[in-house]
């Protein structure tokens, strides 16, 4: 199987990743769309991140963080309360060590919070700059999480569905097709939109895996306005890379297709960009989507987001190309 004379390899569609061979199954871009690469070397506390991090982390990653940062703090706070002067704190009814710690605690979120009930109050040069040091650090801290927790909501991005498996249909009159389907999964309007799809395999080079990388032609690879689902096809005709290629070469040489897909969305009124990937193992050989919408009882368009993975087996018809 040696694809690339059949067609000229250009270097600059290699995704960033050269020539490296896709290894144990390990896909070169995640379907998260973020590049499956492990970085090591950076400096146990290189800051350079930390910002593209907080915004880009889970919300329930972000919400646990902020709880445990929070408790940690405030922790940190009755401990020092109760270290430089056990006796620093009027209102504490209980001594005990314990419950000493707890009052000094629930005093120690009073004051991060600026909320201030009274009922406990610092006596002390000692306790009273501990207490103004950490009425400034909350407001400080809140207003920290306060721009974090903006930038990810106002954070333009594009939420796709894409489907779970790329399927080889199909296609035309006694053609074949490779296609994958997908959809906005937001209510806005996304306008413009040009999708590229990049094939890549492993190939023996001399005995010495390299990656080979290669831009699908597509049916259609530009879309004014994303209504509806949006089927991607790459016509498996005599220009197509995958020319002779089965099932059993592609996940022999451990074959990808990364997903590129940009598009306008009118509410931010900027660009967006979504990412995924599809490995060999996710190809389904012989099989056609079922339709994802249907019409109401008033002839309105239902589109159901669903059914964007659901296919049937079919059988294929006879090519000569693959």
């Amino acid at each position: 199987m040696a694809l690339h004379h059949k067609r000229k390899i250009n270097p600059e569609d290699d995704l960033g990743f050269g020539y490296q061979p896709v290894m144990k199954n390990q896909p070169l871009i995640n379907k998260d769309g973020s590049p499956n690469v492990k970085r090591k070397g950076l400096s146990f506390f290189n800051t350079a991140d930390n910002y593209h991090k907080l915004i880009t982390m889970s919300l329930g990653k972000f919400s646990l963080l902020v709880v445990i940062t929070y408790f940690t703090i405030n922790v940190v706070f009755a401990l020092i309360y109760v270290i430089i002067d056990p006796n620093g704190l009027y209102g504490i009814k209980d001594d005990s060590g314990l419950n000493h710690f707890w009052e000094a605690f629930f005093f120690s979120a009073q004051t991060i919070t600026t909320v201030g009930y009274g009922h406990i109050y610092p006596k002390g040069m000692a306790t009273n700059s501990v207490a103004a040091f950490e009425s400034m650090l909350g407001l400080l801290s809140f207003a920290m999480a306060t721009g974090l927790l903006y930038g990810r909501f106002s954070k333009p991005s594009a939420k796709i569905i894409y489907s779970k498996n790329i399927i080889v249909a199909p296609y035309n009159d006694n053609c074949r097709g490779l296609m994958f389907r997908l959809a906005n999964e937001r209510m806005n309007i996304l306008v413009d939109l040009s999708i590229e799809v990049v094939f890549s395999y492993n190939e023996d080079i001399d005995g010495k895996l390299v990656r080979r990388f290669f831009p699908l032609e597509l049916e259609r690879k530009l879309v004014s306005i994303l209504t509806l689902n949006w089927t991607v096809v790459h016509p498996l005709n005599e220009n197509s890379p995958l020319k002779g290629m089965t099932l059993e070469d592609l996940k022999k040489s451990e074959a990808g297709f990364a997903i590129l897909l940009r598009s306008f969305d009118d509410a931010f009124s900027q660009t967006v960009h979504s990412r995924t990937a599809y490995l060999s193992e996710e190809i389904v050989w012989g099989a056609k989507f079922k339709p994802v919408f249907d019409r109401a009882a008033d002839g309105r368009i239902i589109l159901d987001l669903s059914k964007i993975n659901h296919f049937d087996l079919v059988d294929l018809p006879d090519s000569h190309i693959m």
